[in-house]
């Protein structure tokens, strides 16, 4: 029987993020800074998460799969491939760039990576909005004049969002979170991201940011009109289900238990709301704002200590 795989936060710092960490998840965070996401689990050469919990405390993730790749993700996993997933929070005070991550084929020409996310909306404030997708009637010369008059916000659809929405992005949809969300974001391990338009923002160091016009149209799907969130979602829905990973939302009132049974598949907890309790070879307890891994190898019993909702992240090793 194995133990839960806790991770130790990577503060990042933002033009528009801020403190929200502090507040909504009790977290202690770098002084003086606009944090804007907290790295939860993360496999890449600039950012490595670090193991907090016993037997392999102080191992980066990538020494963990290198080391014991086929107990942690199983037998068949190549343990020189990163780990397949990175989950983040975003304290987001003011909106993001427009921007787009590229579909697996424009990638490889780009020399980039492809990526596709969902956002899980854990706190908002009120009328706070989305940008996703283009509002219906908009083409692609539209929306080349729109960029180039300065004129673009008017042509993307921007929904109104509530607590416990959920919004899929795939590969080649716009988007831009806007300020006022507190979100969970679970993705695909990658990087890449392609920004369109920036609101005449400067950076961190005072300088317009970077935009990659060119990667952007090559990017883009000018056929993606104006999604909508999943709303009023309920136990054991679907929040999304691709080739890179599943997520599935669970609410359970006190006592009730959920088991992961031995040798069949990695998964990724990451707790919403509430507090659960979680057996293996011991007891640990885990609260909101809480992400870890239930490794292959390891017969677990999830249990509420009072009403919790957590999203459950698989099928991705």
């Amino acid at each position: 029987m194995s133990s839960p795989i806790v991770f130790k936060p990577l503060y990042m710092e933002r033009v528009w993020g801020g403190r929200g960490l502090e507040e909504k998840l009790n977290r202690s965070l770098p002084a003086d800074k606009l944090i804007g996401e907290s790295w939860e689990v993360v496999d890449r050469p600039e950012a490595q998460s670090i193991i907090l919990s016993a037997p392999y405390t102080d191992l980066t993730i990538r020494e963990l799969l290198l080391n014991h790749g086929g107990t942690v993700m199983g037998p068949t996993y190549d343990s020189e491939k990163p780990f397949p997933i990175l989950i983040k929070w975003l304290d987001c005070q003011e909106k993001l760039s427009l921007q787009v991550h590229p579909p697996a084929q424009v990638a490889k020409q780009l020399k980039g990576e492809p990526k596709i996310e969902n956002w899980y909306i854990a706190d908002t404030e009120k009328g706070s909005e989305m940008m996703v997708g283009l509002k219906k009637g908009v083409t692609r010369e539209t929306f080349e004049a729109g960029l180039k008059n300065n004129e673009l916000e008017p042509l993307i659809h921007k929904p109104t969002v509530e607590p416990g929405d959920s919004i899929f992005v795939w590969s080649g949809r716009i988007h831009a979170i806007g300020g006022g969300n507190f979100i969970l974001e679970i993705q695909q391990n990658s990087d890449t991201t392609y920004r369109f338009y920036d609101w005449g923002r400067l950076g961190l160091d005072g300088k317009p940011r970077d935009l990659h016009v060119e990667e952007s149209m090559e990017s883009i799907d000018f056929d993606d009109f104006e999604p909508e969130p999943q709303r009023n979602t309920q136990a054991g829905d679907t929040l999304a289900d691709c080739n890179e990973f599943r997520i599935r939302k669970e609410k359970v009132g006190v006592g009730i238990r959920l088991n992961f049974p031995d040798t069949t598949q990695p998964v990724l907890i990451s707790v919403v709301e509430g507090t659960i309790e979680v057996q293996g070879r011991d007891r640990s307890h885990f609260r909101k704002g809480d992400t870890f891994l239930l490794p292959y190898q390891g017969d677990f019993e999830v249990t509420s200590l009072d009403t919790a909702e957590f999203l459950i992240t698989d099928h991705f090793a």
